[in-house]
């Protein structure tokens, strides 16, 4: 079986996810085939085909979402090693062409937002910081070229 580990946050956040979907968004579709279904023949009802199209991947969804919550595995922050680069820890770099720092939070894949800073623990990046120490230098090959960086600090 394959573990899906995350945060409480991010369990919380996905099973917010499943509740409103099944809530909100199944009846929605529910009544738009409905609707489509009382406009007549279903054979060449395009409305009912797409609202039918539209359920089947509400559906989807919900049970690839369903899946990830039976496979979570809960990590417990507070036994987490902060003495080195891995998943659930927030590193400070320091780009040694630019001189800019940053702050990465490494979180499993579907936890990721970029926006937030919350990269997945299989991007470039991650990998290239993952298992490094304060002071180490990570050189990371990016598509668009490579990555130096300084480690500057590790915290959760």
């Amino acid at each position: 079986m394959e573990y899906n580990f995350m945060t409480q946050e991010g369990f919380n956040k996905l099973m917010e996810e499943i509740s409103r979907l099944e809530a909100e968004e199944r009846p929605k579709i529910q009544q738009q085939v409905a609707e489509a279904r009382e406009k007549g023949d279903l054979s060449e009802n395009a409305e009912y085909d797409a609202a039918r199209e539209a359920q089947g991947m509400l559906e989807a969804r919900i049970s690839e979402l369903k899946t990830m919550a039976a496979q979570a595995r809960i990590i417990d922050e507070t036994k987490i090693d902060t003495q080195k680069v891995q998943l659930f820890t927030k590193v400070t770099v320091k780009n040694l062409d630019d001189k800019s720092k940053t702050t990465y939070t490494i979180v499993p894949d579907n936890e990721s937002n970029f926006k937030e800073k919350k990269i997945s623990l299989n991007a470039p990046i991650s990998k290239g910081l993952i298992g490094k120490k304060k002071g180490d230098i990570a050189e990371i090959e990016v598509p668009v070229g490579k990555l130096r960086f300084e480690i500057l600090d590790i915290s959760l």
